[in-house]
């Protein structure tokens, strides 16, 4: 059994000016019969919190269409949601960004800058 982090019974979760969104109060559209068509709800989960750019743009682009994807993004922002996709955005820490940083150390220089190896790269997809 599965236990989604809005059910946590949490004092004062829910209530008062501080109360969380729970995903509950997001994916359960009642009445409408589309309780689970979301894309989040077909999709593989992990694409949503994957570490891979094309996967996170993959799963932007599923919450470009969601009916539910405003609600979703509102829910996440006052959840705090720690890391992944969520209403078409990529979370970390809580707060939206624009991209995940790679691993490894951080550029040297910026990316204007051009290098020998960049001339040979734009050479080689020129040539193929």
């Amino acid at each position: 059994m599965s236990v989604l982090f809005s059910d946590l019974l949490i004092p004062g979760w829910a209530e008062g000016s501080e109360a969380k969104i729970g995903l509950t109060d997001v994916t359960c559209m009642s009445g409408s019969g589309d309780e689970f068509t979301l894309p989040c709800h077909t999709a593989d989960p992990e694409l949503f919190f994957s570490e891979e750019s094309v996967q996170i743009a993959i799963a932007k682009k599923m919450c470009g269409g969601c009916p539910m994807r405003s609600a979703c993004l509102e829910g996440a922002l006052s959840r705090a949601e720690p890391c992944g996709v969520w209403g078409g955005e990529l979370f970390d820490a809580g707060q939206i960004i624009a991209a995940k940083r790679g691993v490894g150390r951080p550029r040297t220089r910026t990316l204007g800058e051009s290098s020998t190896f960049d001339a040979l790269s734009d050479e080689l997809v020129q040539a193929s």
